[in-house]
Parts: C-alpha cells; structure tokens; sequence
C-alpha cells in the first residue's frame, strides 16, 4: 500500500512539474492543448522570460516525464518482488490514475485555475477570465479518462504478470 501512494505522489509531483515547467518557462501555447479556450484566446505567443528559460523548463518536463516513468516502474518492481497477481497489479494502477486525476480536477482545475493567481502571474492577459467559472470547462475530458484508465490498468496488470510470473 505505501508503494501505490509514493508512487501516486510521485505522479501528482510530476504533473505539477510538467505544467510549472510548459506554463512558468517554456511558454509555448502549443503545450497548453487541454488549456481552456477563453484563456488561449488571450495568451499572446511569449519570447523567452530570460535567457536559457526554455532549457530551464525542459529541464523540469524532462524530469516531470522521469518521474511518471519511475511511479510505474516503482509500482512494477514492488509488484514483481512481492509476486502481486493481476487484480493487485490492477487495484495499484487503477488507484495511481485515478488519484492523479483527481488530484487534477481539486488542484489544477479547482485551486489553479479558479482561487489562485497562478495563470495570471505568468500570464496577466488571463486575469479576469480565470475564476469560478472555469470549473468543469472540461469534464468531458475527466469522464473519458476515468473510463479509459479501466481496460489500460487492465492490460498493463496482464502485461506485468505476463512478464514477471
């Protein structure tokens, strides 16, 4: 159990590294693909903050990416030495996406976007478009996920057992 939440943890540091790393450094509108629209409408495309801010923010996506990397294989190698079966393979993974989506919609969706001044700080085009109102701009998006997770954490848990039983 204590491996499935660091390794959640590790996901949801991750995520936030990613998002700091494209929002606070890299500023390319590109990466903002699941960004609301009203707010990419008013984000104007950004020059580099200062000098060596794009290597600085792919730095830390590079490292968000090495963290997700690591949350799953950390799960898998405690799963492998402890010779888990599919359904702990599964409850493992499941409960891994699961908390990093909602740990999206309570913190990115719900205190980033609508009671913090994270977007306007990097972007002050955004201040007065953020708020309240954004919450479950994309709940589409978390049904789909929460749907697909299912037959992935399914076939990952099989893909595990398969090769390491």
């Amino acid at each position: 159990m204590m491996i499935t939440v660091v390794s959640t943890l590790m996901l949801m540091v991750g995520y936030f590294l990613m998002l700091y790393g494209a929002v606070g450094f890299i500023q390319d509108k590109r990466l903002f693909f699941s960004a609301p629209k009203e707010n990419l409408a008013v984000i104007p495309d950004k020059k580099e903050r200062f000098k060596g801010a794009h290597v600085i923010g792919w730095v830390i996506v590079v490292f968000a990416v090495l963290l997700f990397i690591g949350a799953f294989a950390l799960g898998i190698w405690d799963g492998a030495r402890n010779d888990f079966g599919p359904l702990k393979y599964f409850v493992r993974f499941l409960t891994m996406l699961y908390g990093m989506e909602i740990y999206d919609i309570l913190f990115f969706d719900w205190y980033l976007l609508c009671c913090s001044n994270f977007f306007p700080h990097f972007y002050p085009e955004t201040k007065g478009i953020v708020g309240s109102q954004m919450f479950g701009y994309n709940k589409k998006t978390h049904i789909v996920h929460f749907i697909v997770y299912i037959p992935a954490c399914s076939a990952l848990a099989l893909g595990c057992v398969l090769l390491f039983s």
